[in-house]
């Protein structure tokens, strides 16, 4: 594939444009002929996308989607579609490597394997006599099956602690844990995902209305809604409704757009929920059976009238009007909610008010509504906590952060608060951090607030080990780096609520690279081989899948599996283990008032809470810092901090970019595509501006993840990690909420001015 097919192909992707198998030919790309796979790993995102990969000569020479998957019906990403400039990049790393300098100086030696392994059990076994296996973490990133092979050689190893350096881990589990709380399942946007046939299944319903919040699923949506199913249900006729604080692409083809001050997204919901309530437009029949608590609520929401909501989240009160009454007259209606609910101040409260909004207007469980996903079989290599049973009671009691977050407890979310890592990490109690595998997750350049903190947090461990397709800031610090395969080269299942159950095929290998599962089944055995029966990754695949029914064989000739899917389950007693009617809670209800979290110290109803640092909360810092910040918006080049070094990616987004209202920047004397400082009172980043009339005069928007590939990789530079990366100026460690889920990471004080 050439750039201009390349361009060609991505305009036709971003356009919504089904490309079928024969349609024209690219030197170097055969359509139909290759390995079909699916993308769930390094060099993708967790979306689950079909594709067709076509290698010759062991090299990858082209990808396309596969029309015959229902999930994404042939389309794909532009990350996709530069998939073999990932694969064949000269900077790909291919061999083990062990620092023969000091951390972070970037001299290395190329190892064998068997050298990597024995020296990684060595150092591991070492901590573990003198300190516990309790004192190793564990690191991983964003979903995927990565999940799995993280807890399988913590757990065999007998460590608990397997965490994510991201506060609150604000990131999917705040929007998991509301949702169950309070629905007493997972929920996700009705798009006829569960049918082979998708729209063409006489059960379903295109949704007459969709409300998309904190969400810009054209660009990037992992967490199981594909962006082009929003415009195929346009195209059908639903109305849309868009709440965030950006003009994007679906927001500028909205019905509605609400522009809400970042961070005020609970207070929007109970805005809207007050509307709905006070004009009785309400499913009353729904709310008197299947929910409790609606009178607690009515009470609550009287404080969030349309004309104050409107002051806290400078949305026009016409506006908030005009959307709670679109959404509630609609017949059905669905929420798709994305990351920005997660990173609150208490990542719950805007997930609970929008599981409130579908209760109210009983738009759960039926046809174009929010209905009940859950994987196939219950089977996913994304499972947090898989194995969790080979730790013995003792080193359970010990995961970090369990006995000061009891909702975590009780969800099973069997991970290590990362804020409470951090503070454990510097004072050593209860006990010490001594050691770190970080495996797909590049915290310096990515993830990690306080980056300089946790910099100097890993540079003082006594051993770490990374496994990555290409070298990172995070990496640099490593004792040993592990050469780690993206999809194309792994065999593995997907399985996750509203994707195809599935097989990931390998296509080739790279070098000496080797799978995740491959490396950590191997590290597992050796570290406890009682523990680890499988004699290879196909072997434990077997056993993953054994409630299915199916080996990895079967299931890769069969696959994609659809089992048989039902709406309503809730009114036929699908939903609950004693197969009684009603939805998996104590009260057998949609619980809008939930008595479980108040028995955990949280508000049982849905909470707004003013973001730590904003113009209402802290007004004496305006005069110093005037503009709302808000970042973590996702860009059609990249998943987080991936894919820099990948040259047609590179050259859509070029910069790391801040946008600016041209008002603003007119008074600040900052012309378009110029370099700025963004600082805060925590310290100051680098990036390009982007004058846009698409954010509003008192806010900026800045890019995350920001490291640079081409700089020089040894300290102090790091690739230039600290330069551009929002996170220096973002709130640090120990913001997140009362229940240990959500941070404030979308709502922060600033102030911007040209660099010099």
């Amino acid at each position: 594939m050439t750039r201009e097919s390349f361009i060609a192909r991505l305009e036709l992707e971003q356009e919504g444009v089904k490309v079928k198998k024969g349609i024209g030919k690219v030197e170097g790309h055969c359509w139909g002929d290759g390995i079909e796979s699916v993308c769930w790993g390094g060099g993708g995102c967790h979306g689950g996308c079909g594709v067709i990969l076509t290698v010759r000569e062991g090299k990858l020479v082209g990808i396309e989607g596969n029309p015959e998957i229902p999930y994404n019906q042939g389309r794909l990403c532009a990350k996709i579609l530069a998939l073999p400039q990932v694969i064949n990049h000269p900077d790909r790393l291919k061999y083990p490597l062990k620092r023969i300098g000091e951390r972070a100086e970037g001299k290395w030696q190329r190892i064998s394997w068997d050298e990597a392994y024995a020296t990684i059990v060595e150092r591991l076994n070492a901590i573990k006599k003198d300190y516990g296996a309790e004192s190793v973490v564990f690191l991983r990133g964003t979903g995927r099956d990565i999940t799995g092979a993280i807890s399988l050689l913590a757990y065999a190893y007998g460590s608990p602690n397997t965490s994510l350096l991201l506060s609150g881990i604000a990131c999917y589990l705040p929007r998991t844990a509301a949702i169950q709380m309070v629905c007493g399942g997972q929920i996700v946007t009705d798009a006829g995902q569960f049918f082979y046939d998708r729209y063409n299944n006489p059960a379903w319903k295109n949704p007459a209305c969709i409300m998309i919040w904190g969400n810009n699923p054209i660009v990037s949506n992992a967490n199981g809604y594909y962006g082009h199913w929003a415009i195929d249900c346009m195209k059908k006729g639903s109305k849309i409704v868009v709440v965030d604080p950006r003009l994007t692409w679906i927001a500028a083809r909205a019905d509605v757009w609400l522009q809400l001050r970042p961070g005020t997204d609970a207070a929007l919901g109970l805005g809207l929920l007050n509307v709905i309530i006070n004009e009785g437009l309400y499913d009353e029949e729904f709310v008197q059976k299947w929910t409790f608590g609606f009178d607690e609520l009515r009470k609550a929401v009287q404080a969030y009238r349309p004309e104050k909501v409107a002051e806290i989240t400078w949305i026009p009160e016409e506006k908030i009007r005009e959307a709670a009454r679109l959404y509630a007259t609609s017949k059905s209606a669905a929420v798709e909610m994305g990351n920005a609910v997660d990173m609150n101040k208490e990542g719950l409260g805007a997930t609970h008010a929008i599981q409130c909004l579908l209760a109210i207007t009983g738009n759960i469980d039926v046809p174009g509504g929010n209905i009940f996903a859950s994987p196939a079989f219950g089977i996913t290599a994304q499972a947090i906590g898989w194995k969790f049973e080979m730790l013995n009671m003792e080193q359970r009691k010990k995961l970090i952060g369990i006995d000061r977050f009891p909702l975590m407890r009780y969800m099973g979310y069997a991970m290590a608060s990362p804020d409470i890592l951090v503070e454990q990490m510097e004072t050593g109690k209860p006990y010490p951090i001594k050691g770190a595998w970080i495996q797909t997750t590049n915290p310096l350049g990515g993830t990690g607030q306080e980056p300089h903190r946790v910099h100097k947090l890993l540079k003082n461990l006594d051993f770490i080990a990374a496994v990555d397709i290409f070298m990172t800031p995070t990496a640099m610090l490593a004792d040993i780096v592990l050469p780690g395969a993206t999809f194309a080269e792994r065999n593995s299942v997907t399985g996750k609520a509203g994707h195809p159950f599935t097989t990931i095929n390998k296509a080739l290998t790279v070098a000496e690279s080797k799978p995740d599962w491959e490396i950590n089944l191997e590290l597992a055995k050796r570290l406890n081989p009682e523990a680890c029966p499988w004699e290879n990754v196909e072997q434990l695949l077997d056993e993953m899948l054994k409630p299915s029914g199916m080996t990895f064989k079967e299931l890769r000739e069969q696959g994609p599996v659809y089992r048989p899917f039902e709406y309503r389950k809730h009114e036929r007693g699908l939903l609950r283990p004693d197969r009684k009617p009603g939805f998996n809670t104590p009260t057998g209800k949609v619980e809008l008032y939930n008595e479980r979290l108040k028995s955990f110290g949280l508000d049982p109803l849905p909470l707004f809470e003013e973001p730590p640092e904003s113009p209402v909360s802290t007004p004496n810092l305006l005069k110093d810092f005037p503009l709302v910040l808000t970042t973590g918006a996702k860009t059609v080049a990249f998943f987080h901090s991936e894919h820099r070094q990948i040259p047609w990616l590179r050259e859509i987004n070029p910069d790391p970019v801040v946008e600016i209202h041209p008002d603003t920047a007119k008074g600040l004397g900052i012309g378009n595509g110029e370099w700025v400082w963004i600082e805060t009172k925590r310290g100051r980043c680098k990036q390009k501006a982007k004058l846009t009339l698409g954010i509003d005069p008192r806010v900026v928007m800045a890019q995350h993840a920001w490291w640079f590939p081409e700089e020089p990789a040894s300290e102090p530079s790091l690739f230039k990690t600290f330069l551009s990366n929002i996170n220096v100026v973002t709130h640090p460690f120990g913001f997140q909420g009362k229940s240990g889920l959500g941070a404030p990471l979308k709502a922060m004080l600033c102030k911007v001015y040209k660099a010099k």
